[in-house]
């Protein structure tokens, strides 16, 4: 298997684990992790990726999971309930079940970029398999998952015959945890080196699978990316945190007939601007007259509003505000500036899109934030619709929970 012969083979040996109580009703309740602080013994000391076995008081199976000595998160559960040999079989089964969910996907041949695992909540937790066209990206969020990786590898070529198959790490996976892997490694196949185009709704697009963020292309906002394009007709947009473009390619396709793209990457710009002309036969993106600005978001938008500027479409889509929950408090000022700026930069009558990708801030809070922020403004806000995770990033556990985006009509207070 190339690259994989490096990988030492999965210990056979289990870990006997003891766990509070509290962190037993957590497992029995469908919760993916097992923090080091719930554990009260362990039968011997084990290495990454080794299988973890948990009891009650009563030495009855609780659940079976993979054990991570250097991680906060000590055990992942892969199943609870009755006792279940983790074999090759079980591996089929847990990613069949995850291809079948993405089913409508698949079958549809204008879409061809979407998630196949979205780790935990597709019980394989840390795991993450991305889709773009005939090229397949897996990226590891745990070094419990190496060991695993020639049965996992080898599960995917069967069910999904991939081109290639290239390697992501997590930004703290490296040295000896990674037994000699490196970031953008081919599992299967060769690494490609242009970036792959795939389709999303019928439009084309890039994405850098080595190098480019997330696994190459943010997939989470692709149905947010559809509503947008279905009311951009005769719309001057502005998209914030454009990043790659995805909101201003998808406004354009929809007749807008200005967009605006604004990034603190002049690299994720530039990919932008070259996905514009994937797409320039279509007519409305022809037509749509396509401008960007590189820097600080807040001092655009602080710098569009002196120049007396106003849009019928502000999209703000930004980066992760609250990474740890003492970020919370944070957060939520800094998503109410940027309601601020954005209502300042709306037509009366226009529409706001803004987004939360912060698990961390609950949606409660985040929506919140906006409507009392808007409450205390000169601007009335009316929600068009509220909308979270598409079919391909289901969540089954609370902290999975992180897009939320508000769509609302902006009109100034007479």
């Amino acid at each position: 298997m190339g690259v994989l012969s490096s990988l030492p083979a999965p210990s056979t040996r289990r870990i006997a684990v003891r766990v509070t109580n509290d962190a037993i009703r957590q497992i029995r309740g469908g919760h993916p992790w097992v923090f080091d602080g719930s554990i009260t013994s362990v039968s011997h000391d084990g290495e990454a990726g080794d299988f973890a076995v948990i009891f009650d008081p009563d030495r009855n199976f609780v659940a079976i999971g993979l054990y991570d000595p250097r991680s906060p998160i000590r055990i992942k559960i892969l199943h609870q309930g009755k006792p279940v040999t983790i074999d090759q079989t079980f591996w089929l089964e847990r990613i069949d079940q995850a291809i079948e969910r993405r089913v409508p996907l698949s079958a549809n041949p204008n879409t061809t970029a979407y998630r196949i695992i979205h780790g935990e909540n597709d019980q394989l937790p840390g795991l993450v398999l991305d889709r773009y066209s005939d090229t397949y990206v897996l990226k590891v969020y745990s070094a419990a998952w190496m060991v695993h990786l020639p049965a996992l590898v080898a599960v995917i070529d069967s069910r999904l015959k991939p081109k290639s198959l290239v390697l992501r790490l997590s930004r703290d996976l490296n040295g000896r945890a990674v037994h000699g892997l490196g970031e953008g490694d081919a599992l299967i196949g060769t690494c490609p080196s242009e970036p792959v185009l795939f389709l999303e709704h019928g439009l084309t697009f890039q994405a850098d699978v080595v190098h480019g963020q997330k696994t190459g292309h943010f997939l989470d906002q692709r149905e947010n990316r559809k509503r947008v394009r279905t009311m951009s007709s005769g719309a001057r947009v502005l998209d914030v945190f454009a990043c790659t473009g995805g909101f201003s390619v998808s406004a354009a396709a929809g007749g807008a007939k200005a967009v605006h793209s604004v990034d603190l990457s002049a690299q994720a710009l530039e990919t932008a601007i070259g996905n514009m002309g994937y797409n320039a036969a279509i007519l409305n993106v022809a037509a749509c007259e396509h401008t960007t600005a590189v820097g600080d978001a807040f001092e655009i938008m602080q710098s569009l509003i002196k120049q007396r500027n106003r849009f019928n479409i502000v999209i703000v889509d930004p980066p992760s505000f609250a990474r740890r929950q003492l970020d919370h408090d944070r957060a939520i000022r800094s998503y109410q500036k940027l309601t601020r700026l954005a209502l300042d930069l709306t037509e009366d009558g226009g529409t706001l899109v803004q987004s939360s990708c912060s698990s961390r801030v609950s949606s409660d809070d985040f929506y919140g934030a906006i409507h009392s922020f808007a409450a205390d403004s000169r601007y009335r806000i009316s929600e068009i619709a509220r909308t979270a995770h598409a079919i391909d990033h289901p969540i089954e556990f609370p902290e999975g929970a992180y897009l939320k985006t508000l769509f609302a009509r902006v009109d100034q207070r007479r």
